[in-house]
């Protein structure tokens, strides 16, 4: 679904996560979205003698984000790390997506990510007299992305 006029543009804080078609809850925040190919450099030497460098596209690099959500006593997290830690491959490797929600709730833009492993988990500080929430945050490694 579209925005309503060509002048808006998402919220930031309309999203949702999903690993392996489950929605991940409390999420707060997910940063590192990022979409890159490597970059060729060509140098050559012309008949006439000039020196150029050319920029060619290279392959697609794969890449990582993270996500930090609310802490509760769910485990899928640490558990999939775990899974990680043991190298089972077959058994850590899921899929994940992240997707944009307009003001109505509606998808306006999805990303894709194959072959995913949590690589990290972090906890944040922890403060006696804090008034925040406890959060973790993972970071999650990926082969390949598309945009739906």
């Amino acid at each position: 679904m579209p925005l309503a006029d060509a002048m808006d543009s998402s919220p930031a804080y309309a999203f949702k996560v999903t690993i392996d078609g489950i929605e991940v809850p409390k999420v707060t925040e997910v940063s590192g979205l990022k979409s890159e190919v490597d970059k060729i450099e060509l140098k050559q030497q012309l008949a006439d003698g000039k020196y150029v460098v050319r920029q060619v596209m290279g392959r697609p690099k794969a890449g990582e984000f993270s996500v930090t959500r609310g802490l509760t006593d769910s485990k899928t997290i640490s558990d999939w790390l775990t899974t990680v830690m043991t190298g089972d491959v077959k058994g850590a490797r899921k899929t994940a997506s992240v997707e944009l929600l307009d003001y109505q709730g509606a998808s306006l833009k999805k990303y894709e990510f194959t072959n995913c492993w949590v690589r990290s988990i972090e906890v944040n500080s922890l403060k006696a007299g804090a008034t925040e929430q406890a959060t973790e945050k993972f970071t999650v490694c990926f082969d390949e992305q598309k945009v739906v």
